[in-house]
Parts: C-alpha cells; sequence; structure tokens
C-alpha cells in the first residue's frame, strides 16, 4: 500500500471529523517539511490526541497506519529513491522540481542521500 491508498482507506472508513482530520493531517506530508521520522512521529502523536467514536474504525484506521509504517517506513532505508518516491506519493512533485536545491529538499524528506 502507497501513502495516497493509504489516505483514501482512511477517509472511506468514516465520514466523521476526527477520521477526515486524521486523513489530512497524514496527506500533509506531502507538502510539507517534515522528514519521516519526524512525520511518523506527529502521526503517532495525532493518534493519541483524537477520539474516534467509533471503536472498531479506530481499531482498522490504527491497523491500516501500523501496517503502512512496518512495511514502509521501516523499510525505507532498503529501498531506492523511486520505491520511495511512489509508496510516498512523491513522483510527480519530484518531477516538477526544475532545480537540483529542491529535489534536495525530497531526499532529506524520505531520509534519503544523493
Amino acid at each position: 500500500m502507497n501513502l495516497d491508498e493509504l489516505i483514501e482507506n482512511i477517509l472511506n472508513i468514516s465520514n466523521e471529523n476526527a477520521v477526515k482530520g486524521l486523513g489530512l493531517f497524514i496527506a500533509g506530508f506531502k507538502n510539507d517539511d517534515r522528514n519521516i521520522n519526524e512525520w511518523t512521529n506527529s502521526v503517532e502523536k495525532y493518534f493519541g490526541n483524537i477520539w474516534i467514536e467509533n471503536e472498531e474504525d479506530h481499531n482498522k484506521i490504527y491497523k491500516m497506519w501500523s501496517d503502512f509504517k512496518n512495511n514502509v517506513i521501516k523499510n525505507i532505508n532498503g529501498m531506492t529513491m523511486n520505491e520511495r518516491l511512489y509508496l510516498f506519493g512523491l513522483m510527480e512533485k519530484y518531477d516538477l522540481c526544475k532545480n537540483e536545491k529542491k529535489r534536495e529538499i525530497i531526499y532529506k524528506k524520505l531520509n534519503a542521500e544523493i
């Protein structure tokens, strides 16, 4: 599962505001300055500070997040840059970078070395 699929799956669980907010918070990674580690920690904190009314929905969403974290985030250091870009939905953004400085920002975001 890539980040875009994770977000879509979360948003399809419920129309509850807390769930929508979580989906948008997770999606924010694609446009902010946080790296993978900072973002992962902030998502974990976000989960700890929201209340999803339906416990079954909460469990489904947290399982999806945990699966993504365990299967993608924890394995990021063994991935190629193209794999990282695809899994985090940043391929198009990277391709649109016109200079090396902007590409470096995405490399850092994805814990990659140039």
